[in-house]
């Protein structure tokens, strides 16, 4: 059995965070039987009303492992192959040799060589053009924009490839997530957000976690702020915004209780099969959208610090939101954590981020939650 950890020590960390620059943070450790929650900070600047750890949250890339165990439970009941063409599924989404050659798999793990359709180097390509200079002001032309899931595809599919199918090592795309959910919905006859609302939120008895119909954040939340590198000063608030620009790759509401529910379940084999989570676990060489070269499996990516566990889970951001979901490989212990703020780092002349405190701190009460 896991020993308590020092409840005052993960309390102050977390202070620490706020008072190196996020406004508000909050979060849920558990080891074993033992559950801590805490939370610092404000949701909103302007009134100081403080966050609370039970706020739902858009909770950005963590979709995709929601969207990756819907896609396993198809292949476990033979209504996909992963290892099947997606232009056998669909065609006209994915045309011609790139169709026969990309693989479901390959949409999962980011090695289908398609590039993102938020490029910084195609305009034309872009559903935020003014990204193309680092700039932010697409954020606000696009607040309550709808996006269509298909022509935000054809422009992951018409910019320059990123790499061969199936070649590493990879590079993650919001396009390869967009996909999957088109391809959800045509082998089940159902829209991907209620597909996986209904065959794996709602199996994981998830109460506060879903996708939203609207451009607000249900219940009670925080205010999203956003930085963009320092050139949104002081931070503005991106918490109302419409998600068709991510759906099934980073639209989800959750809360850090659910998040850790989720994980738990799934690798004790109750969202998943053990053999599904066993491929979800197979990584390959992925470039992530900062720049790093990562491990990456179906949904999952591994955390690992020298001479301790092993963690999975995923990482999400949106404009003004962030957090993070981890279970040790054993299943004992677990941290789910958002963020108020994102992109808080300014860049120099060269558009390198450069260090802030809030890093050094947020990196501290990561340790100190995952490894104690």
């Amino acid at each position: 059995m896991p020993k308590p950890w020092d409840f005052a020590g993960l309390n102050a960390a977390l202070e620490n965070v706020h008072r190196a620059g996020m406004p508000g943070l909050f979060a849920e450790v558990r080891a074993g039987d033992h559950v801590w929650r805490g939370a610092a900070g404000v949701a909103d600047v302007a009134t100081g009303r403080p966050v609370t750890v039970g706020l739902r949250h858009r909770v950005g890339s963590i979709t995709k492992t929601f969207t990756a165990a819907a896609v396993l439970r198809q292949v476990e009941v033979g209504q996909l192959g992963l290892d099947t063409p997606i232009g056998h599924y669909l065609p006209r989404l994915v045309p011609g040799e790139r169709g026969d050659a990309i693989t479901v798999r390959m949409l999962l793990d980011h090695t289908s060589g398609l590039a993102e359709y938020l490029p910084f180097a195609y305009p034309s390509l872009s559903a935020f053009p003014d990204l193309a200079k680092t700039g932010p002001e697409s954020f606000d032309d696009h607040r309550f924009t709808r996006f269509e899931a298909a022509e935000l595809i054809a422009l992951g599919v018409a910019a320059p490839a990123v790499g061969t199918p199936g070649g590493a090592p990879g590079v993650y795309s919001n396009t390869n997530y967009l996909l999957l959910g088109e391809l959800l919905e045509h082998v089940t006859g159902t829209a991907a957000e209620k597909h996986i609302t209904q065959d794996v939120i709602e199996r994981a008895g998830l109460r506060d976690t879903g996708f939203p119909e609207g451009t607000d954040v249900d219940g009670p939340h925080s205010r999203l702020y956003e930085a963009w590198f320092g050139m949104i000063d002081p931070p503005r608030d991106y918490s109302i915004f419409d998600m068709s620009w991510v759906g099934p790759a980073a639209a989800l509401v959750s809360t850090v209780a659910d998040l850790n529910r989720f994980f738990r379940l799934l690798h004790a084999g109750k969202i998943v099969s053990r053999s599904s989570l066993e491929q979800m676990r197979r990584t390959v060489p992925v470039i992530s959208q900062e720049g790093k070269l990562i491990d990456y499996g179906l949904g999952l990516h591994p955390v690992e610090a020298p001479g301790q566990a092993t963690f999975w889970g995923h990482g999400g951001t949106v404009w003004g939101g962030g957090a993070l979901a981890m279970i040790r490989a054993d299943g004992e212990r677990q941290l789910a954590v958002a963020l108020n703020l994102q992109r808080w780092n300014r860049l120099d002349s060269a558009g390198v981020p450069q260090p802030h405190p809030i890093d050094q701190a947020l990196a501290a009460f990561q340790q100190m939650a995952m490894y104690g």
